[in-house]
Parts: structure tokens; C-alpha cells; sequence
């Protein structure tokens, strides 16, 4: 459990790094109802390399504090992870398409609980 835990915190700041590497990528799953689309991007990564940043921190209120940025950031991404799925024919090179899109949603549930675990205090 402490390596899933520990391996919180990288996982972040890796996907927060991939929205500068691979811009393109993230631009495309954006619905286009929203605003300034190039600004979110990169504001999402950041968001995520600083709230994966925190969440390696040994102090328990930062690593608490980077968990519910984390969970803010995951719900605020999550329209284009839907927009993803409901626009499956824009995004052919996804593997099973249309199903894998729809089932990924979920797994917004599941990083929020990871997010959960690796906030809590080391003694937890």
C-alpha cells in the first residue's frame, strides 16, 4: 500500500508534464464550449505537477492540502474526458474506442480514491 501511496505524487506530475510535451492531445479533448482552450491546458498541467509536487511532501497538512487540489483538478478535467466519450469517431486512434472512452470515466472515481489514500497522514 505505501508504494501505491508513494506513487501518487509521480504519476501526477508526469501527466501534468505531458500537457506541455503533447499539447495537441489534450487541446483535441476539450469541449469546444470551453473558453481559452491553449490557457486551460497548460493550467491543468500545472495544476497537476504542483498538486503531485505537494503530495510528496512529507508534512501531512501540505500532502492534505495537494489531495483536494488533486480532487478539484480532477473534476474540473473531467468534461473532457466525457467529451472524449461522447465524441468517440474524433478520437480513432484510442484503443477499443467508443466503450474504452466510456469506460474510462470511472476511473475518475478511482484516481479521486488514490488521491484519498496518498493524502492521508503516513501514521493512517
Amino acid at each position: 500500500m505505501k508504494l501505491i501511496k508513494a506513487l501518487c505524487g509521480p504519476f501526477f506530475i508526469f501527466a501534468g508534464a505531458m500537457h506541455f510535451i503533447k499539447p495537441r492531445f489534450y487541446l483535441q479533448m476539450m469541449p469546444e464550449w470551453l473558453p481559452a482552450h491553449e490557457a486551460m491546458n497548460y493550467a491543468s498541467g500545472v495544476a497537476e505537477i504542483a498538486g503531485g509536487a505537494a503530495l510528496i511532501c512529507p508534512s501531512p497538512r501540505v500532502r492534505r492540502s495537494a489531495g483536494w487540489w488533486l480532487i478539484a483538478t480532477l473534476l474540473a478535467v473531467f468534461p473532457a474526458n466525457l467529451n472524449m466519450a461522447l465524441n468517440a469517431e474524433q478520437f480513432p486512434a484510442v484503443p477499443g474506442g467508443e466503450k474504452a472512452l466510456f469506460a474510462r470515466l470511472p476511473f475518475q472515481a478511482v484516481f479521486i480514491a488514490w488521491v484519498v489514500s496518498a493524502m492521508r497522514s503516513k501514521a493512517d
